[in-house]
């Protein structure tokens, strides 16, 4: 198992952005001892792994990846003598060996301990299942492939958090243990500020509000996270507060602040709120939700999303405390081109429409 960076707002390491269990390949397999008296299976995969923490033994139960005679078991099971425990991942055993490579960086900030970047849509995070190179963590290899402290496969440095691959926006690098123990601990502890900017189908009834509401895999979609109601045994708690920042009529642009950090939080809560990410084909946003039965209509829809081909949700402001100076470091990164120009053809279209109502 190899080391996660802490998830988008908890600190906690979560599963890549995009993985799903339709097939899954064994990693590792062990044979309990026949005088085993019965342990819990993450204590016992605990003392049979290396390099490997309790907790990520026990998220990766919770999804689904740690196996007792062919079948998922949760971390509480209880392993006797002569089963057959498994470690089940969602990607082929494969050198994850992280090599620089030579990938164009968008650096904000950087100094001796930390550097901010600002990823472009469309760049993978993270190594993982069908993208072992190529990434944002070989791009920052190659960036500090001549700081000889810097080991870009040892996991007590590198990204402190992620965002999806057809995100854009702002992400955190630790240069030294140090930085990535305190910046992970601001995590965890949710003390650092990060909005997104998000356009919504739908004209949203209220100017803000505060989804809550646990999210887990979604059992009809394995690639697919769900939400389910608070307090229930069912995905982790997760709560997002939302206030609108520009209305189109049939689409809103709205301000997300995460106070919990989950896989795909923005994209299910929104859904679940029946306002999909405009554009986010895995949460149904590439559908004409809202608007004019009209043919003009619809091929405007249509052009906007070949003009933004993914979900529109930009990480548009991160700000945390410097590990090392305690100073508060605050940034913002604007919107990217294909969101602004999406953005200025809604505006045009509206005040065309309004326009034409006018005249009539």
């Amino acid at each position: 198992m190899t080391d996660t960076a802490y998830g988008a707002g908890d600190g906690t390491p979560e599963l890549p952005d995009d993985a799903g269990l339709e097939q899954l390949y064994e990693h590792f397999r062990v044979e309990v001892d026949r005088g085993q008296a019965p342990v819990r299976v993450d204590r016992f995969l605990f003392e049979k792994l290396q390099h490997s923490s309790r907790n990520r033994i026990q998220k990766a139960a919770d999804a689904g990846f740690v196996h007792v005679g062919g079948r998922p078991v949760k971390s509480s099971y209880k392993v006797r003598p002569g089963e057959v425990v498994t470690l089940m991942l969602d990607r082929p055993r494969y050198d994850t060996a992280i090599e620089p490579e030579d990938i164009p960086l968008d650096v904000v900030y950087e100094d001796d301990d930390l550097m901010v970047v600002n990823k472009p849509a469309g760049l993978v995070v993270h190594p993982g299942c069908g993208n072992f190179s190529g990434t944002l963590v070989n791009a920052v290899a190659w960036h500090l492939r001549g700081l000889a402290t810097y080991d870009p496969n040892d996991p007590q440095v590198g990204l402190v958090h992620r965002i999806d691959k057809d995100t854009s926006g702002l992400l955190v690098v630790a240069k030294t243990p140090e930085a990535k123990t305190s910046l992970g601990a601001q995590f965890y502890n949710k003390t650092t500020h990060r909005s997104y900017n998000a356009l919504v189908w739908g004209n949203m009834a209220a100017d803000s509000g505060t989804v809550e509401g646990n999210i887990g895999r979604d059992p009809r979609d394995r690639l697919r996270m769900a939400v389910f109601p608070p307090g229930s045994d069912t995905g982790k708690p997760a709560v997002t507060h939302w206030r609108v920042m520009e209305r189109f009529g049939y689409v809103t642009l709205v301000e997300c602040v995460l106070e919990t950090g989950r896989t795909h939080q923005i994209r299910a809560h929104m859904r679940h709120t029946g306002h999909p990410l405009f554009g986010d084909e895995r949460y149904g946003g590439t559908e004409i939700l809202r608007g004019e039965r009209t043919g003009s209509y619809r091929q405007f829809v249509q052009n906007g999303f070949r003009l933004c081909p993914r979900q529109a949700l930009h990480a548009r402001t991160l700000g945390f405390v410097h590990p090392r100076t305690g100073r508060q470091m605050d940034f913002t990164s604007p919107l990217p081109a294909d969101m602004e120009q999406l953005l200025d053809r809604w505006r045009r279209y509206i005040k065309g429409s309004a326009q034409a109502a006018r005249n009539e």
